[in-house]
């Protein structure tokens, strides 16, 4: 059964792929809930979400990353805390970090800041290291809606709507959203969301 699950891993990491690649958007599984997503740097797949979700360009998302390189890719200057957190965290956090670059900026917050977890769950952090790109992640409801906790609690159309709907854990029910902590590169250190 592991070869099967493994093999099955790779063929949708390898199919994702190949729809963000050409700009499109998919519904797949994170550590935390269902998301939506696309390439981080792909301005054009962004606005799609956005519109997916009939959400205002203004709430900005959050991206994923698989490790610190990527990090330092986004982020010239990431706070010693920020690394002290992540360390210390026995739940997905999410932290928003000043001075993004390398990303579309409709997916950075109009104060140049944008929210980035570092995921380990293995598609995600396997996708990220086929693309060498970040993946935008962002709870897969209509904006204003309640997150859905499971792939059946999904919304029809955001089904309809994306490109590619991702074959894995769609019988998981999802632990809480991430915890969210917004830093500042002068250290300032807000919990958004416990």
């Amino acid at each position: 059964m592991a070869e099967n699950s493994s093999s099955l891993l790779n063929q949708e990491i390898l199919n994702a792929y190949e729809v963000i690649k050409e700009g499109g958007i998919i519904l797949y599984p994170t550590d935390t809930v269902w998301g939506i997503g696309c390439d981080a740097t792909n301005p054009d797949a962004v606005a799609k979400i956005y519109k997916l979700k009939q959400r205002a360009e203004t709430q900005s998302m959050i991206v994923l990353m698989n490790g610190e390189k990527m990090m330092y890719n986004v982020f010239k200057n990431i706070p010693e805390v920020a690394w002290q957190i992540l360390d210390l965290s026995e739940k997905p956090t999410t932290l928003i970090l000043d001075d993004a670059r390398n990303v579309a900026h409709n997916v950075i917050s109009a104060d140049k800041s944008l929210g980035v977890r570092l995921v380990k769950e293995p598609f995600c952090y396997k996708l990220m290291e086929r693309m060498k790109k970040p993946l935008v992640s962002t709870s897969a409801n209509i904006s204003g809606q309640p997150t859905p906790m499971s792939f059946k609690e999904i919304n029809p159309e955001i089904i309809k709507g994306v490109d590619y709907v991702v074959k894995l854990n769609q019988d998981k029910v999802a632990g809480k959203p991430s915890t969210i902590i917004k830093l500042t590169n002068d250290s300032q250190v807000k919990i958004i969301r416990k």
